[in-house]
C-alpha cells in the first residue's frame, strides 16, 4: 500500500486535513492531497492566472485512465498560478524564476495510449529517481521550492 495523506497550509503551517477541507478566510492556502503514493492533488487560493488546481506524479485522469476523473491539465497555466500564489506570500521575490522551477514538478495529461509505464517493458526501477516512484518524495520537493515548511509526515 502506498502513502496517503492531506495538509492544509494556512500560510502559517500546515494541518492535517480533510480532501474537500476548504479555509473561509481570506488569506492564501494550499492543500496537499496525496494518493497512494502515485498522485498529489495540490489545490491552491487565489489562483488569479490558474484554475487552482495542479497534479504532482500523474493526473487522476491518467492514473485512472478515465477522463471524467479530472478537468484537463495546462501545466503552464498552473505554474503562472502557483508562481503568482507564492508571489502573494513573498512580495517582491521574482515570481518567473518560480514560475520555471514550478513547471518541472507538474503533471500533465497522458494518453493511456501514449503511456509506456505498463507496457510490459521492464525499467530498473533502482535507476529511477526516488520522486519519480514515490510522488510523497516529489510533493516534498515541490513544497521546499516554494519555500515552506514541509507537513510533517513529509519531514523525513
Amino acid at each position: 500500500m502506498g502513502f496517503f495523506g492531506t495538509y492544509l497550509y494556512d500560510g502559517d503551517q500546515w494541518h492535517d486535513a480533510e480532501p474537500d477541507s476548504r479555509p473561509t478566510d481570506d488569506r492564501p492556502w494550499m492543500l496537499l492531497d496525496i494518493h497512494d503514493s502515485d498522485f498529489t492533488v495540490v489545490t491552491y487560493d487565489p489562483a488569479p492566472s490558474g484554475a487552482g488546481v495542479a497534479y504532482l506524479g500523474v493526473t487522476p485522469r491518467t492514473y485512472f485512465e478515465d477522463e471524467a476523473a479530472s478537468a484537463p491539465t495546462d501545466v503552464f497555466r498552473e505554474a503562472a498560478g502557483i508562481a503568482a500564489w507564492w508571489a502573494a506570500l513573498n512580495p517582491g521575490g521574482d515570481a518567473l524564476a518560480k514560475e520555471e522551477q514550478i513547471v518541472t514538478f507538474l503533471a500533465q495529461d497522458v494518453d493511456p495510449e501514449d503511456d509506456d509505464l505498463d507496457d510490459g517493458d521492464e525499467q530498473d526501477v533502482g535507476a529511477l529517481d526516488d520522486a519519480e516512484v514515490f510522488v510523497e518524495v516529489k510533493t516534498a520537493r515541490f513544497v521546499s521550492v516554494l519555500g515552506l515548511p514541509l507537513p510533517a509526515d513529509l519531514d523525513t
